[in-house]
């Protein structure tokens, strides 16, 4: 049985770009069927918005606190919202 659709906006803070740190978020995000996306924003963070079944949204909220292997994450800010009904997970 389904428990619902979840939405979280993650906010990751550190050295975040240019480490694979979007691709891997897609890569987790399609393994655990969660829709979404990810971006790189000026200040150097990355964002992500990330919706699915509370599980796997907090499976890979977990993997956004650490990253892939050459990212060094200072800090994560993550946010409540509304589902939107996204499919399929893609960079922006």
């Amino acid at each position: 049985m389904s428990e619902g659709v979840i939405r979280r906006r993650v906010k990751v803070h550190g050295r975040v770009q240019g480490v694979f740190f979007r691709d891997s978020t897609r890569q987790r995000a399609k393994a655990h069927g969660v829709a979404g996306w990810a971006r790189n924003m000026p200040d150097g963070s990355v964002e992500a918005v990330l919706e699915g079944e509370p599980n796997a949204v907090q499976r890979l909220v977990h993997f956004l606190r650490s990253g892939p292997s050459h990212a060094q994450v200072e800090w994560v800010e993550v946010q409540e919202e509304d589902p939107e009904g996204l499919s399929g997970f893609s960079i922006r």
